[in-house]
């Protein structure tokens, strides 16, 4: 982990882009998995009469944390695109919660990572939704 710091590109990317639009924060990170959060705001509201967050910055947040899983794996940035990110949104994440997005790169070859992670609004036991996929290196 010594060329990548999650905490300072989360700083950043939560203030610019994507990332900043949809409010992503840094949680927490290991040799091989990123924790990202996902606060509850209306603007994320998919159904208006539910209150329930949309399923598409539920992805966002998965993807983004699950390629900077890829990068703290291998200790640096490197150039990536998604490939293969397959969700199963397993249920609603409840109104007003936090969203937190683990991805875990547990694998990487010479031109692709391969990545897993889950999604939950305080109960990991009872995730939101879990996702598995593969990112290939662009450069």
């Amino acid at each position: 982990m010594q060329g990548f710091d999650p905490k300072l590109f989360t700083d950043f990317a939560g203030r610019v882009g994507h990332g900043g639009s949809l409010g992503i924060t840094y949680v927490d990170h290991g040799e091989d998995w990123v924790e990202l959060g996902l606060e509850y705001a209306e603007k994320l509201i998919g159904v208006t009469e539910t209150g329930v967050i949309a399923s598409g910055p539920i992805i966002s947040l998965m993807d983004m944390a699950t390629s900077m899983a890829i990068w703290v794996r291998l200790g640096r940035f490197r150039h990536q695109a998604t490939l293969d990110l397959r969700v199963d949104y397993l249920r609603p994440a409840v109104p007003g919660r936090r969203i937190i997005g683990r991805g875990e790169c547990y694998r990487v070859t010479n031109s692709v990572a391969f990545v897993r992670g889950v999604a939950h609004d305080g109960d990991s036991a009872d995730p939101v939704a879990h996702v598995t996929g593969t990112f290939m290196f662009t450069k």
